[in-house]
């Protein structure tokens, strides 16, 4: 039963693997089934008992790469020391820096900041893809009202215009890189730009 279950999540990430690929070369609206049990090598059917349809796929690559994020900004909220700002600018390095140690996360970002188009029945995933950002955008929230509770931030500062100003400034690193990796290295240069951003408010 145990090699089983190993096989069965094998396959389920063989074909996510095989999605990435073909959802940015195809397009995602374009992008077939038989075209990703193609490239898992895999039969369709195989396919079909892991996900509903295309949207299935898509919407678990987008979970793949959401739930960790905010399960890490959770989880930084509640070990976070007495300057929740600190912690917060170390955290967004770490998760920046990632982009650039793990080659399949930085290929789903692609997919999902450069490459994708929401048309056709993948609005519905759009709609997702807004309340995971919500979702994320409110747990950041909490960092600032945290630091404001403790005196680390001045009263008169929006902790939602803060939020804002850093998931701009966030995925601005995170898509100039994306767009040109060469040009720079994240773990030299986050550390420098996070400290720009948050030199500010400490």
């Amino acid at each position: 039963m145990r090699r089983t279950k190993e096989e069965a999540e094998k396959t389920r990430n063989a074909i996510l693997e095989a999605a990435v690929d073909v959802f940015t070369e195809q397009g995602v609206a374009r992008a077939t089934l038989e075209q990703i049990a193609q490239a898992a090598n895999v039969t369709r059917g195989a396919v079909y008992w892991h996900f509903k349809n295309k949207a299935d796929i898509f919407m678990a690559l987008h979970d793949e790469l959401h739930k960790p994020f905010i399960q890490d900004l959770v989880d930084g909220l509640e070990n976070t020391d007495d300057n929740p700002l600190d912690s917060l600018k170390q955290l967004c390095c770490e998760l920046v820096i990632r982009v650039e140690d793990d080659l399949y996360l930085r290929r789903v970002l692609s997919l999902f900041l450069i490459k994708c188009d929401y048309t056709g029945n993948l609005q519905i995933c759009q709609e997702k893809t807004i309340q995971a950002r919500q979702e994320k955008s409110d747990t950041l929230a909490k960092f600032f009202e945290k630091a404001q509770q403790n005196g680390t931030l001045a009263k008169e500062l929006d902790p939602h215009t803060l939020t804002l100003a850093l998931s701009c400034f966030f995925r601005g690193i995170v898509h100039e890189y994306l767009e040109n990796p060469g040009q720079f290295s994240l773990r030299e240069e986050a550390p420098k730009l996070f400290e720009v951003f948050f030199r500010k408010w400490n």
